[in-house]
């Protein structure tokens, strides 16, 4: 039996730590939401994020 500890680096699952700038109501509302819907505000912020980049249309 071995007593060796693996941990995967950070970032290997797939998501990217960053900064954002976000106005302090749009922050107030994802809060109120993730309290609401029992998400984290980080499950948050990805669900509203992977949802709106699939719904993007850029005019030329």
């Amino acid at each position: 039996m071995s007593n060796t500890i693996k941990i995967k680096k950070r970032g290997d699952d797939g998501y990217r730590v960053i900064s954002v700038r976000i106005k302090e109501g749009v922050l107030s509302k994802i809060d109120s939401l993730a309290a609401q819907s029992n998400y984290s505000r980080n499950e948050l912020i990805n669900i509203l994020i992977e949802s709106s980049v699939e719904n993007v249309e850029i005019e030329e």
